[in-house]
């Protein structure tokens, strides 16, 4: 997939990339949805993913991990919807996000690596915000970590790798019971 991506991107002009970069960070998706089904029978995962290039990013997302955005006046903007079923129920108004947050069905996805055929995979591209930074990460993380302390984290620590550690460890305090996944990319000014 890197292969195709880099040979495209030198081969092709601008107006053109948008459209292809989003076709094969679906084939990308694809593959390893296939690799699951044939190396892991049953199992599954979720992939959040997310591509640079110039001034534009495109993200491709499937499950419950999440790509967030936190401009410099620390708001937070979540660029992904969860594929869960919690997040379908609240969609609908039939439950609220405190609810959600307790549900005894809030990891049940409906959209996911190695589930039935063909997968559904969310590809967005939009412009590389001018400042900021960009977080991929689990629901380890973002399930127990609020939008609140992961942005006072991130914002004051000296370095996005601090902040991925400072990260992991809260999650951890507040009792880490999923796996924990975080990446930060800081964009300068």
């Amino acid at each position: 997939v890197l292969s195709n991506l880099f040979s495209f991107t030198v081969d092709n002009p601008n107006e053109e990339r948008e459209e292809a970069i989003q076709e094969l960070m679906e084939e990308g998706m694809r593959s390893a949805h296939q690799a699951i089904l044939q190396q892991a029978p049953g199992g599954g995962s979720t992939l959040t993913g997310l591509l640079i290039l110039q001034d534009q990013m495109t993200i491709a997302h499937i499950g419950d991990s999440r790509a967030y955005q936190i401009d410099p006046e620390k708001d937070v903007q979540v660029l992904t919807t969860d594929h869960s079923l919690v997040k379908r129920l609240q969609d609908l108004g039939q439950i609220t996000s405190d609810e959600a947050a307790i549900h005894p069905q809030r990891n049940v996805l409906y959209r996911a690596l190695g589930q039935a055929e063909p997968i559904d995979a969310e590809v967005i591209t939009s412009p590389v915000p001018s400042s900021g930074y960009l977080m991929l990460c689990s629901d380890g993380l973002w399930g127990v970590v609020s939008d609140n302390e992961m942005v006072e984290i991130i914002t004051t620590a000296d370095s996005p790798q601090e902040a991925s550690q400072k990260l992991l460890e809260a999650a951890n305090t507040a009792g880490g019971p999923d796996n924990i996944s975080v990446i930060i990319i800081e964009i300068p000014d």
